[in-house]
Order: C-alpha cells, then sequence, then structure tokens
C-alpha cells in the first residue's frame, strides 16, 4: 500500500479522522486521533508527537517526548465506529536520536525479524495464534480495604438452569460439555459471525469458529497465520473487535485466562513456523511427524527456554490457575504428534510441507504479542543455531502416566513468580543479539513483580471462606 492507495481509501469511505494507534508494554492499544486533513506525507516521514511516559513501560517524565511513526501498510478502515475512520498502526522513535525506540514492544519485535534474517536462517516467521474468549452477559468486580470479591454470569451457563427467566427454555451448557454444539445451546453464533465480518472487513484472514469447551459463552475465532509484525499487529485488531462487536450487543468479553472456576480456561495455542525464499523449512517426511531437523531443533529450544519465555506469554498471576496438573493445559515440557497433553503439538491434519509447523500450547491472550511471538521466536532460533536435541516425544496421554513416570519430566512454572525468576536467570537467548535490552528485562520483572506483591497482601474471599472462622 502506498500514499495514493490511502488517499483512495479516505476518499471512498468519506474518512473524518485517522486513529493512530500504538501498544504498551504490557499490550493494551492505545490511540491518538487527528483529523484526516493533517494525514500527509510529511507525518509519515516525521511522526506525530507524544507523552511517552504517560504508557506503562515507555520512557521517564525527563525524557517523555517521542513520536508515533505510522505504518503506512497498516492503513485500515474502522469496522466498529459508524463516523469514518482510518487506522494506522505505529512504531515508535526516538526524536533525539532519530531511532526506533527499543522500548516500544513493535519495534522489539521488528528486531526479532531483522536478527532472524541476519542469521540465514529463515526470512519469514509465520505465527498462528487460536485466540479463546468468554462472552458474558453480566460482570461485576470490587477490590478495596474491607471488599473484594467478582461476579460473572451467561445466560447458556449451567448454573442458571434453575433461575427463574419467564420462561426458563433449560437450553444450558453443562460445564466442559460446550465444544462446538449447535443452536439453541450455543446462543452465540450470529455474535462470533459478526466478529467474523469485521475482521475479515479489516484484511484479518479468519478460518474457524466455533464455542469452546466451556459453559458461559467461551468461543474461539482461528485466524490465518501471518508473518510475525503483520500478526501481532492482527492480534491487537482481533482483541479490539472482539470486545466492541460484544459490546454492541449488550455483552462483555474477556481473554483473562481463569475468569470461571472448575471449568476450562481461556488459552492461546500458538502455531509457529520458519520460512525461506518462500519455502517452509520445518518439513521432511521422512522424521518422527514429519518434522526437518530445523523444527526439532527450534522445539528443543522453546523447550529449554520455556519457562522464561512464559514470563511474556503467560504474563499474568492467572495465568497460572489454567496451568494446573492434570486439568485442561498442558504442562510438561514434551512434545509429540497429535497429542494435546504435551505442551508443544505437532499438528497432523495436513500432510504437505507449507502446513508442517509445531503449536505451544500453554500461552494465554493476556500477553503482549510483540514480547511473547519475539520471545517465542528468539529461543527457537537458539534452539537451531546451538542443535538443541528437546527431550523424546511422548505419544500417550501426559495426564495418565505413573507418578513415578511423570515426576521425570520438566514442567512449566507453577506461578507467575517462578516464571520471572526464570526469565532473569536465562535471557541471553533474548538481549545477546541486540531486540531485546538488559534495562527493559528487568523493568518488566520489576512491574510484574509489584503485580504479585499486590496480591500477595490482599485476601481473598476463598480465604475467608476456608480460614474466617479457624
Amino acid at each position: 500500500m502506498n500514499f495514493n492507495d490511502v488517499k483512495k481509501l479516505i476518499a471512498d469511505h468519506d474518512i473524518k479522522r485517522v486513529d493512530l494507534r500504538v501498544t504498551d508494554m504490557p499490550g493494551r492499544w492505545h490511540q491518538f486521533t487527528i483529523p484526516v486533513e493533517r494525514l500527509t506525507e510529511k507525518l509519515f516521514d516525521e511522526g506525530q508527537g507524544f507523552d511517552g511516559s504517560s504508557l506503562r513501560g515507555f520512557q521517564e517524565i525527563h525524557e517523555s517526548d517521542m513520536l508515533l511513526m505510522p505504518d503506512l501498510t497498516s492503513a485500515r478502515v474502522e469496522p466498529i465506529s459508524e463516523i469514518g475512520t482510518l487506522v494506522l498502526t505505529c512504531s515508535v522513535k526516538d526524536p533525539i536520536t532519530g531511532q526506533a525506540y527499543n522500548r516500544d514492544p513493535r519495534n522489539i519485535a521488528k528486531n526479532t525479524v531483522e536478527y532472524m534474517k541476519s542469521t540465514g536462517i529463515a526470512d519469514t516467521a509465520n505465527f498462528g495464534p487460536e485466540m479463546e474468549f468468554f462472552l458474558f452477559d453480566d460482570v461485576r468486580f470490587e477490590q478495596s480495604q474491607q471488599t473484594a470479591f467478582y461476579y460473572v454470569d451467561s445466560i447458556e451457563a449451567h448454573w442458571n438452569s434453575g433461575r427463574d427467566e419467564a420462561p426458563n427454555l433449560g437450553y444450558k451448557i453443562p460445564g466442559k460439555e460446550g465444544y462446538a454444539p449447535v443452536a439453541p445451546f450455543d446462543t452465540l453464533r450470529d455474535v462470533r459471525w459478526e466478529m467474523h465480518e469485521a475482521l475479515h472487513a479489516v484484511g484479518i484472514k479468519t478460518e474457524v469458529g466455533h464455542h469452546e469447551v466451556a459453559t458461559a459463552g467461551q468461543g474461539e475465532i482461528a485466524m490465518k497465520y501471518a508473518p510475525l509484525v503483520e500478526k501481532g499487529d492482527e492480534f491487537q485488531w482481533y482483541k479490539y473487535i472482539v470486545r466492541n462487536v460484544a459490546r454492541s450487543n449488550g455483552m462483555v468479553a474477556t481473554f483473562m485466562p481463569k475468569p470461571i472456576f472448575g471449568d476450562n480456561g481461556t488459552g492461546m495455542h500458538v502455531h509457529q513456523s520458519l520460512w525461506k525464499d518462500g519455502k517452509p523449512l520445518f518439513f521432511n517426511e521422512s522424521n518422527y511427524a514429519g518434522l526437518s531437523d530445523i523444527a526439532r531443533y527450534y522445539i528443543g529450544g522453546l523447550l529449554k527456554h520455556a519457562p522464561a519465555v512464559l514470563a511474556f506469554a503467560a504474563p499474568s498471576t492467572n495465568s497460572y490457575k489454567r496451568l494446573v496438573p492434570g486439568f485442561e493445559a498442558p504442562i510438561n515440557l514434551v512434545y509429540s504428534a497429535r497429542n494435546r497433553s504435551a505442551v508443544i503439538r505437532i499438528s497432523t491434519y495436513e500432510k504437505t510441507a507449507a502446513s508442517k509447523r509445531i503449536e505451544f500450547r500453554a500461552p494465554d491472550p493476556t500477553c503482549n504479542p510483540y514480547l511473547a511471538f519475539s520471545a517465542m521466536l528468539l529461543a527457537g532460533l537458539d534452539g537451531i543455531q546451538n542443535k538443541i536435541e528437546p527431550p523424546d516425544p511422548i505419544d500417550k496421554n501426559i495426564y495418565d502416566l505413573p507418578e513415578a513416570e511423570s515426576a521425570k519430566l520438566a514442567k512449566v512454572p507453577a506461578s507467575l513468580d517462578e516464571s520471572l525468576a526464570a526469565l532473569k536467570e536465562d535471557h541471553d537467548f533474548l538481549t545477546s543479539n541486540g531486540a531485546f535490552n538488559e534495562k527493559y528485562i528487568q523493568d518488566y520483572i520489576d512491574w510484574k513483580q509489584e503485580e504479585i506483591l499486590g496480591l500477595s497482601m490482599r485476601p481473598t474471599p476463598y480465604e475467608y471462606e476456608l480460614y474466617f472462622n479457624a
């Protein structure tokens, strides 16, 4: 897309305003709106100033002046607003040095891709996250000095089977039985399709949508894979569209990994593969699961560094309420073909070279996509460069292994605190190539440890149930 293409979009869609969007360290999207008359070629060259100190993870107040640099190729017409709006995804530039700002997550992702190319291993890293979410009809929560509670509800939840709905027709989804039912049990098919259409409107290719396993409105819309930075941009669009379409239908969407107790949580299985000169690098039909040596070494690197990677890819304390032994999320650091109890699964649906990929199943969509995808790729590249062999694949249900055998398997961290400790000890694979820098990683660890401390000091409702009358 060039500037003339953007001008045509503006004319064809009666654009009145332009949103410049940027991502902070936690992964939240922010926007700065300008009138369409200000969108000139000069803006793409010189950028739009903003206060970097007001975004989490950016600069301190004494060095707060920063520039938003719109990406011309990212121009999309906003599918939600009734006012004609053009959206441009931005990276950040330091106005003093003139360099790409090294604390901007999107720049970190771009640096990661450039490093990958410099190794000669590959020129494209494709990522395809399977993003799940819940759609609730009601949500309330509060945390104060003397009060702490949350409440969520969904008309299709099994706990409403006895509610007076005048009339209650009984079409509720039992816990853990929500995988792909038809209407009238699935009440959200049309809402998900509305999300499909909005995603298509901004150029995001989708593959399949369905109700997910949990009761209470859990769903998934799978996106087609795309190169790392582009998929990071699409990830931000995805969350934006799902939330806004839900709101327009009187519901609320959440990507929280474990919003309800006793049922499946929300994960984000991340499919990934490397390509060079338009050819896939992960396929060799003679090897186990059709994997090339490069793919196997990539798996070795990802498994080795997984505890540190999860500090970015499963970045909330709530993430580890999903990553629990014996429940729905895989925690064993092994790989396998077809086997969903391994943390890395090799899909066998298709047998072509182009379809060969690995699926990392521990992440969740609370992550910052630019940081999480970059960490995964750098771990995999380290595996390739150092020819790291993964443990032998396990082709049986790991959940059913004898305790003595299961205990020998490496596991994902049991808490965010453990993931951050792993990142503190193991991050050379992120920094030695210049993609991340030491200070950024330490600042990230410090910020996340503040979250952990805040949680550790607050009593929870369940502690009242356990200990109030002790």
